[in-house]
């Protein structure tokens, strides 16, 4: 089995990858710390399941699962990250992730989650999974920010962290002014007026680092 891992963090890479090979002994594995090394590795390589950090530098998990879904179709894709589940989960699964756990409960459930998700399931925990059962035919309100596109909601966390449109445009590879447009438009479906407020909003609701 070959299970390709992305983290920028190679303390965190090494952790995930002894905890999958003390259960797949036979595992080889492939690792990589940028969007760009992850995305060569899957042009260049037919991998089982990538085990995938939402918050990368540059290019976010987001935009590298778009990619990957363009390049290997079926590539079950496991996404980690920090934030809770209700910021994430039903945004990458509807991106197109397989199964998503968040860093804290990686060393408890990180094989549950890799055996679920290469048998063709979904992987969330049993507390997100009840909840999403319980809202089921109820006209549950949605926070403002689920109704972002991924590239707002993406620019919205790079925003919040202090970056200015010029460094996130060269981080995204588009314009300061195209930066500038998605703003605006974040601003109006969050009900806000200021970057300051956009700021408050994402700490509040735990979307950045």
């Amino acid at each position: 089995m070959t299970i390709l891992i992305v983290d920028d963090h190679s303390i965190f890479r090494h952790g995930l990858k002894d905890i999958l090979a003390t259960h797949f002994v036979d595992a080889r594995f492939g690792e990589s710390d940028t969007a760009e090394a992850a995305l060569e590795h899957v042009r260049n390589k037919a991998w089982d399941i990538m085990v995938l950090d939402v918050t990368m530098p540059g290019r976010g998990g987001l935009e590298i699962l778009k990619e990957v879904k363009k390049l290997r179709p079926a590539l079950p894709v496991l996404m980690l990250s920090m934030h809770p589940e209700e910021q994430y989960a039903v945004r990458v699964l509807q991106a197109g992730a397989s199964g998503y756990i968040t860093k804290i409960r990686a060393p408890h459930e990180l094989v549950e989650a890799v055996v679920k998700v290469l048998s063709g399931g979904k992987y969330i925990s049993a507390g997100l999974a009840e909840k999403l059962a319980n809202d089921i035919g109820r006209d549950v309100p949605r926070t403002p920010h689920e109704r972002l596109s991924n590239r707002e909601f993406q620019i919205l966390r790079l925003m919040a962290s202090g970056k200015s449109a010029k460094n996130i445009g060269q981080e995204l590879s588009v314009s300061a002014q195209t930066v500038s447009t998605h703003r605006a438009r974040i601003l109006k479906k969050l009900g806000l007026k200021t970057t300051a407020a956009l700021i408050r909003y994402a700490v509040e609701n735990d979307l950045i680092d």
